[in-house]
């Protein structure tokens, strides 16, 4: 079983390495030792030829892994007996920087640095594993040969043949007809042109042609600290890279730049950055048979961090303990700012403590110091920047050559701005030179645009441009709760609205609260609380913002189009300002401006300086403005009344018409033709929104009483502790409380009981009612029904006859209940008024009931006329049913 096992593993490490090439196959065999010579497949094994030492199962599995390579061949273009490298080291796997652990160095410099943790620098050199020594195509002229070296020679001309010989041990190529000759030693170029000589005067009238068709192979011994210390299989063109390619690199532990080389030549030091660094030196990187490479501990380091082209840890030169600072920073790529840097050191005295300097290019830096190269002042220095309502934030020079920046410089282009800017104002935030307080500079937006005005820039301005948005949320509720002292932080929200935060809204608060009179013209301008409050991105970029455009404002009311606020610079024409709300609408009434000022030279009390101004002429000009004036441009009295009424139902030609002031019902009666022959005007519904939500106001405050009653018999009944009159007591309560909650949701119909009989209303004009806006008169045909409702035994609509009273009615609807009250019975007559049933003996039946009436039977309430809550039900029950009523007809009408 463990011969098997290590068979299996055996094979497992042949199918590996040949995956990976034949010269990875020699080196993995045991001994290091290449089994395959000439490393090519057809000549390295023929086929039926056993590797000596090895098994014959293993010698079959072998052959079949390099059967199955011979397959591939060579790359194309590529000639199979080309040489191949005699090893081929296999690659290390690469492994993330943050992976891997940290050496002793830079342990050392993490601990005195912040991160991110600098690395040695050039070990990553050997990390990808290396690569073949010798490529494909001509070798050099200079290339030295030696024993076991193979020549190919082409004889053209009398003698044609093509040979392929090697170099013997004792150095000698033997050539056939030709004296040996000594090669070992000579360049290929001095070997070329002996053997041309040979041709010449040996054999007359031809030419020899030489290369190399495979070079010799030696063995480096490669010792210190590197990965795989011991002889490395290498060919004759292998360099000092290859050879520390081959022992799997330099360790952190090893020195780059202090590599000794010691063989036949003697003793040489390779510095490696002077190859991976480009740091001075000409580095001798060539190799000969019997050289040995001993990589000793790495020397002096010092890291280089900051703003460098590649911060690390750097090996000082061989057998130094100091170097010019500018060296190490050229190895480090230079600095990436060509100039105001700072250069701080951290060295170690001589207990061992920290201690910092600041250093100077030429300062010598001893191992174990570290350089951070920052900024001198990294400040943003002579720009100005365009933001707010722009199509994106531009920063510009502020001055170049002999000239600088100007306001008209700044937006020559119309395209940096967004649609719809405000003109009238803009500000630069400016910064003073001395104290570098910061403070906002107005300016007419316009006339810079219209090239009449203009502005000096200077370094770190920004000039912020406003839109008609930003304006508009100066009239917010949220503003104005600001203004009244209010904190930011009890805005009411909407339920499920995202929290609301505004950085502009606190200082404008405690403004608020500081000087109470310094928004005074703007808290008695009496905007509505309407719009969201939603914060403008420039006041959260500029939270000072608004307190200043609040002070830059005057305050434009009445017949405009977009009346509210206008920050505006002093000196502002009038026309301009009423440009900027959309212009004057058509009911303005320009006799009567009016026109508040405070004047602002005023040291005592502030009066409120108020005139009338006749603008007839429109020499809007005229009229200079300054922040905190106000103006209100009234509206002119005209007959026409603000909003129309409407006619359903029975008219020759209904609709909407618009009324002017005074006008009555009659007169839009005639405008719409009169009425028609089906016409019933005692049931006509007239419905008003003022009468509406007075009633409605009405249904929430019965409402209100009743739920206040329940509240008093429940506490009188407890009292009495009286058991079965709490059983009953808790019934009621529940029937009141569903009572009051539908007299809650109950819609008021809002109708008014008026005469619409043109005759009549011909005959007593003063029964003509005046009309409002929104009014709405629905004219019913005539019905032939009377509604009997309430407690009788058969409730529902019954045909009109005429002469039949209200117990004619209910008698035909099978009489009252047991419960019921005859004598509270009541009539509601299609105008809407209510009158007594007269259901009583002594009142003989009651008045004869017209067509479209409705009849109601109440309860008796006798059961429960201890209870104060119960005795104005029957009225309460009266005004539903007559908005009921009212609104059944409108919605019958309305439909057809």
């Amino acid at each position: 079983m463990l011969g098997l096992l290590r068979r299996c593993r055996f094979l497992s490490v042949l199918l590996s390495v040949a995956m990976a090439g034949p010269a990875a196959l020699a080196q993995s065999l045991p001994g290091g030792s290449p089994l395959l010579a000439p490393p090519t497949l057809p000549s390295v094994l023929p086929n039926g030829t056993p590797l000596p030492g090895l098994p014959p199962g293993q010698q079959d599995a072998l052959q079949r892994l390099l059967d199955a390579g011979a397959t591939r061949g060579p790359p194309a273009g590529l000639p199979r007996t080309a040489p191949l490298p005699a090893f081929q080291a296999q690659p290390l796997p690469p492994a993330a920087e943050p992976q891997d652990p940290l050496s002793a160095a830079e342990a050392f410099f993490a601990a005195r640095l912040d991160p991110p943790v600098l690395r040695q620098f050039g070990y990553d050199t050997f990390r990808s594993g290396p690569a073949p020594t010798q490529g494909f195509g001509a070798l050099p002229e200079d290339y030295v040969l030696g024993p076991d070296d193979e020549l190919v020679l082409a004889f053209r001309g009398r003698a044609r043949q093509t040979l392929t010989l090697r170099i013997g041990r004792d150095g000698m190529l033997l050539l056939p007809d030709l004296a040996p000759i000594p090669a070992a030693g000579k360049s290929l170029k001095d070997l070329r042109a002996h053997l041309e000589g040979l041709a010449a005067r040996d054999l007359a009238g031809s030419e020899v042609f030489v290369s190399i068709g495979q070079v010799r192979q030696m063995n480096v011994f490669v010792a210190g600290e590197v990965l795989r210390p011991g002889f490395q299989g290498l060919n004759a063109l292998s360099s000092v890279l290859d050879a520390l390619s081959a022992a799997g690199g330099v360790r952190k532990t090893g020195s780059l730049r202090a590599i000794r080389i010691e063989g036949p030549r003697g003793r040489r030091v390779v510095d490696l950055y002077s190859v991976i660094a480009d740091a001075p030196g000409d580095a001798d990187l060539s190799l000969r048979e019997g050289e040995r490479i001993i990589v000793p501990p790495v020397g002096g380091t010092v890291a280089v961090a900051g703003d460098v082209a590649r911060p690390a840890i750097y090996e000082l030169p061989a057998r130094a303990t100091a170097a010019p600072l500018a060296d190490m920073l050229a190895l480090a790529g230079g600095t990436i700012r060509p100039g105001g840097n700072r250069l701080l050191g951290q060295q170690s005295d001589g207990a061992g403590r920290r201690s910092f300097a600041e250093l100077a290019p030429t300062s010598m830096i001893r191992r174990g110091d570290a350089v951070l190269v920052q900024p001198g002042a990294d400040v943003v220095a002579n720009t100005v920047r365009l933001a707010g309502h722009v199509a994106i934030p531009v920063t510009r020079a502020a001055a170049g050559g002999r000239q600088s920046q100007t306001l008209r410089g700044l937006i020559s282009d119309r395209r940096l701005l967004r649609n719809d800017p405000y003109v009238r104002l803009g500000a630069v935030w400016r910064a003073d030179a001395r104290t570098g307080s910061r403070s906002f500079v107005p300016f007419d937006l316009g006339r810079v645009l219209e090239g009449h005005a203009n502005l000096a820039l200077r370094e770190g301005d920004e000039v912020i441009i406003l839109g008609r948005g930003d304006i508009a949320w100066l009239t917010s509720p949220v503003v104005q709760r600001a203004l009244r002292g209010e904190a930011p932080a009890n805005t009411a929200q909407q339920a499920g609205a995202a929290p609301f935060d505004c950085a502009a809204l606190t200082p404008l608060a405690l403004a608020s609260r500081a000087s109470p009179q310094r928004f005074a013209h703007i808290k008695g301008a009496g905007f509505p609380e309407i719009g969201a409050p939603t914060c403008p991105q420039v006041m959260v970029d500029y939270p000072d913002l608004a307190a200043f455009l609040l002070d830059q404002t005057v305050v434009l009311t009445g017949e405009v189009r977009t009346p509210g606020l206008l920050p505006i610079v002093d000196n502002t024409g009038l026309d301009q300002a009423i440009a900027s709300a959309g212009g004057l609408s058509d009911a303005a009434d320009l006799r009567v401006v009016e026109f508040a000022r405070e004047p602002a030279d005023q040291t005592g009390a502030i009066p409120l300086a108020r005139t009338r101004l006749d603008l007839t002429s429109r020499n809007f000009a005229a009229v200079r403005l300054s922040p905190r004036d106000t103006i209100r441009i009234p509206r002119a009295f005209g007959d026409r009344d603000t909003g129309p009424v409407i006619l359903v139902g029975e008219f020759l030609r209904p609709g909407t018409y618009d009324i002017r002031r005074g006008e009555r019902l009659s007169e839009v009666i005639a405008r719409a033709g009169g009425l028609t022959p089906q016409a019933y005007p005692y049931g006509a519904v007239f419905t008003r929104e003022s009468v509406r939500q007075r009633q409605q106001e009405g249904f929430q405050r019965t409402a209100r009483e009743l739920e206040t009653s329940l509240i008093q018999v429940a506490a009188g009944q407890a009292v009495a502790g009286t058991r079965g009159a709490q059983t009953d007591l808790g019934s009621a309560i529940n029937a009141g409380r569903e009572l009051a909650n539908s007299l809650r949701e109950a819609r008021a119909a809002g109708r008014m009981v008026v005469e619409s009989n043109p005759v009549i209303l011909a005959a007593r004009p003063e029964l003509d009612v005046l009309l409002e806006p929104g009014d709405v008169i629905a004219m019913p045909k005539r019905p032939n029904e009377v509604t009997v409702v309430g407690t009788v035994l058969n409730p529902g609509s019954l045909q009109f006859r005429t002469g039949w009273r209200a117990s004619d009615y209910v008698r035909a609807s099978g009489g009252t209940q047991r419960f019921a009250d005859p004598s509270r019975a009541f009539i509601v007559l299609p105008n809407g008024q209510s009158t007594a049933a007269g259901l009583s003996a002594w009142q003989q039946g009651g008045p004869p009931v017209p067509p479209g009436s409705l009849v109601v039977v109440p309860q008796d309430p006798s059961p429960y006329e201890t209870w104060g809550f119960v005795r104005d039900l029957t009225q309460v029950l009266g005004q539903i049913s007559v908005s009921a009523a009212a609104l059944a007809v409108i919605a019958r009408e309305a439909q057809r």
